[in-house]
């Protein structure tokens, strides 16, 4: 029995189409995915395809038969809520864009709508850097089919990562699409502090309830910008980002990007305080008082900026109410829109687990410990809310 991972595609039918890459060995983990977010998923094999994989695999993956030949049942007339072609070779691209239904891949392609359709390419570098094929993907891209670039490596145009590609099929397939063409910067993580040259002091953040947002945000429909610092998972490759070391190098990094964003949200730990800085190695056996002053706040340096900002108050073992209480002054200090209060003595950090108090200046919602990916879809459903006033 799969895994459950979100509910994010449930009721959805997707169409997994595998041709002759290499990369084909990963469909069926790709398929395994799919069905991890409630997606039913339905393979489409080119011949090429079965000489990397056997159907029975993809049959095994998907939990259906596997479509490898055109008959008389007119397979390719099916309707999906999306057509995932993954890997997705030069040859198929170049049938497609020109019309060329000879396999179940294309024909599937060919009779359905092109805004439905995910390309993930794979592919020699050579080929991909070719004039010919940059003609055939300017037209692919000019008919509507979403195309999910490949991570150059090896001397080879290799298929996007796996994560990558169930992102861009839920955001493809989700009901919510009430961020789209909105711009949301969002800043994560942990910055540092150096005492000397090799010491820092830091904390723990491990940047999992940022990503967590950014991903929604990206579900929804809109742009998303990241500002981060040291993080403790993986940062999709889709997303447009900023690295940042300090916090005064995040301060920076804001303020040269959010009168570009509709959204602002600060998640990330920005240590709250700095010691002296000292321009060499301290010695390890030397006694030394650090003196510690405060860092300039994010949320005060922007707190007139006119965009809808959403605040993190992070408390320890407080009760609800103070907690409300807390938030609503931070709210009100900063000209926040949204806070989302956590409590850090719930074993939350570094976790994929966590649970927040939401407060607006109408309205306080608890959320109840869950997965972030569905902390981060209440989050934005509350954010939304007010965004809309």
């Amino acid at each position: 029995m799969l895994m459950k991972k979100t509910d994010k595609l449930r009721n959805k039918k997707i169409a997994l189409c595998v041709t002759g890459s290499i990369a084909a060995i990963l469909s069926p983990l790709i398929a395994r995915e799919l069905r991890r977010h409630g997606a039913e998923v339905f393979a489409y094999m080119t011949k090429d395809s079965m000489k990397i994989i056997h159907p029975y695999t993809m049959e095994f993956s998907t939990g259906n038969d596997v479509i490898t030949e055109l008959t008389g049942k007119v397979e390719h007339l099916r309707k999906y809520s999306a057509i995932v072609i993954a890997p997705c070779t030069m040859t198929t691209l170049s049938k497609i864009v020109n019309g060329i239904a000879d396999n179940p891949v294309t024909a599937l392609v060919l009779s359905s709508n092109p805004n439905d359709t995910i390309i993930a390419l794979a592919m020699h570098e050579e080929m991909y850097q070719n004039k010919v094929f940059s003609e055939i993907l300017k037209k692919a891209k000019e008919l509507g089919f979403e195309i999910i670039y490949p991570r150059i490596e090896e001397s080879s145009a290799k298929m996007a990562r796996i994560d990558n590609i169930v992102d861009f099929t839920i955001r493809k397939c989700y009901n919510k699409k009430d961020l789209k063409n909105r711009k949301v910067l969002i800043t994560l993580g942990a910055t540092v502090e150096y005492i000397d040259p090799i010491r820092v002091i830091t904390n723990l953040s491990s940047g999992k309830t940022g990503i967590s947002l950014a991903k929604e945000a990206f579900y929804r429909g809109a742009e998303v910008k990241i500002i981060h610092g040291h993080v403790k998972i993986e940062i999709p490759e889709y997303f447009d980002r900023v690295f940042v070391n300090t916090s005064e190098d995040m301060l920076s990094a804001v303020r040269k990007e959010i009168e570009n964003f509709d959204i602002f949200i600060s998640v990330a730990a920005v240590t709250d305080f700095k010691p002296e800085f000292h321009n060499y190695k301290l010695p390890s056996n030397s006694k030394r008082i650090i003196k510690l002053i405060p860092t300039k706040k994010i949320l005060e340096e922007v707190k007139n900026i006119d965009i809808f900002k959403v605040g993190f108050k992070a408390v320890y073992n407080l009760p609800k109410d103070e907690v409300v209480k807390k938030s609503k002054d931070l709210m009100k200090k900063y000209n926040l829109n949204v806070v989302v209060a956590n409590d850090v003595s719930k074993d939350i950090i570094g976790s994929d687990e966590t649970e927040v108090i939401l407060v607006s200046k109408d309205e306080v919602r608890e959320i109840n410990r869950d997965k972030k990916i569905n902390v981060a879809e209440k989050i934005f459903d509350f954010i939304v809310k007010y965004l809309k006033k």
